[in-house]
């Protein structure tokens, strides 16, 4: 079967089902297709904190009726070390901008939502999905649909699919440069039928290693702990994951950690990496095909939203006036925002977390850089406005 579209989108995370709204909103025809079933896409437990602009970005394309009822805004976050807290304002030092609290598959359930009543195409288990034509002016996907092949015509192609998927794979090697950075050291992430332990986040240094203390609605708690790498879930039975997490979010302050069931349990390694350009011909990369970031600063939903917002504009001002200039200089504007959360993501992993190896220098160090994070009011600034985001324009 064969057809044609404007943009063809591939992938149903944030990325793709963000550009297919604002697409959607613009009046530019687009189509969705997505590997995975519907269930796992909405399902799938992943990032939960939302910058201020996202949150913005959201409500403005009318998919923001359930986060602004469920959201847990955050006006602040928490700083441990040395077993006291430090609260950083951002009221403050933000002039009231904030986090949301409200998961990946939450945000990815309203915009399938919000695709679905456009009735505009979005289809799942789409497989064998591969590209032609994408140095040319026509590229064109062909994939299969409930046992049937079809061909889809495109103007553009959105390689929305994931830092496993087959947009990048797509581009000649020897027209990509790629960054990457593995670090030595993985989360182990519980989530808890427990009421969270405390009102905001909590960002803890301990000589145990890093933790991390989440939530995801006012009755589950998403709490992490630092592990090495190749540890094996299966070492790590619910007793031994909550005496780390007590042990490391222990403080002088009167302060107790609420255990519960624990519903889920898994490791992520820590990884960086950044594929320039961001795109080649008619194929444009954006969200984790392009870029990924170490969880600490809670990025990657974020930026793979900002990139779709990029990308919606450069195509809303080709399909109105013609103009390409938006569109042929996407990569640089994303880039520049890319590396500049890089920058602060690596930042935060190298502050809090315990490296192998690390002489007592090493440790003073950090220390002091996070001394330096709780009582200078220029320090906590910067780190606050690149927490709760930087502009989308």
């Amino acid at each position: 079967m064969k057809a044609r579209t404007q943009v063809g989108i591939v992938g149903a995370g944030p990325a793709g089902l963000v550009l297919a709204q604002l697409l959607h909103l613009a009046g530019i025809d687009s189509v969705v297709l997505e590997n995975r079933t519907r269930d796992y896409c909405e399902e799938r437990v992943r990032a939960g904190v939302l910058e201020q602009g996202t949150v913005d970005m959201l409500i403005e394309m009318d998919v923001g009726e359930r986060l602004k009822k469920e959201g847990l805004t955050h006006h602040g976050v928490n700083v441990r070390f040395g077993g006291r807290t430090h609260r950083l304002d951002f009221d403050d030092l933000t002039r009231g901008r904030a986090i949301t609290i409200y998961s990946q598959h939450e945000v990815t359930k309203d915009l399938i939502n919000a695709r679905l009543a456009s009735n505009r195409p979005l289809y799942f288990e789409t497989d064998n999905i591969a590209f032609s034509g994408v140095d040319g002016a026509r590229p064109v996907i062909r994939y299969m649909h409930r046992g049937e092949s079809h061909e889809l015509t495109c103007d553009y192609i959105a390689g929305c699919d994931g830092f496993h998927g087959v947009s990048r794979p797509a581009i000649p090697v020897s027209a990509l440069n790629i960054f990457e950075k593995d670090y030595p050291f993985a989360w182990l992430g519980i989530l808890a039928e427990a009421p969270p332990s405390s009102d905001e986040l909590i960002y803890a240094y301990h000589e145990r290693g890093f933790a991390l203390l989440s939530m995801r609605t006012p009755e589950i708690s998403r709490l992490y702990v630092q592990c090495p790498p190749d540890d094996d879930i299966i070492d790590w039975p619910d007793e031994r994951v909550w005496k780390e997490l007590q042990l490391r979010l222990s403080t002088q302050e009167k302060w107790h950690l609420t255990e519960g069931r624990v519903l889920q349990k898994g490791i992520t390694r820590m990884h960086s990496f950044v594929v320039e350009p961001m795109q080649y011909g008619s194929l444009f990369l954006a969200g984790d095909a392009a870029h990924i970031v170490p969880p600490t600063g809670a990025k990657g939903l974020n930026l793979a939203v900002a990139d779709a917002r990029i990308l919606a504009r450069a195509f809303t001002e080709f399909y109105a006036s013609g103009r390409r200039d938006l569109l042929s200089g996407y990569s640089a504007k994303c880039l520049s925002r890319v590396w500049k959360v890089q920058r602060f993501s690596w930042w935060m992993t190298m502050m809090f977390h315990r490296w192998q190896g690390d002489s007592t220098f090493d440790q003073r160090r950090q220390l002091a850089e996070l001394e330096n994070l709780a009582t200078c009011r220029s320090a906590a600034q910067s780190f606050a406005e690149y927490y709760v985001g930087l502009p989308l324009d």
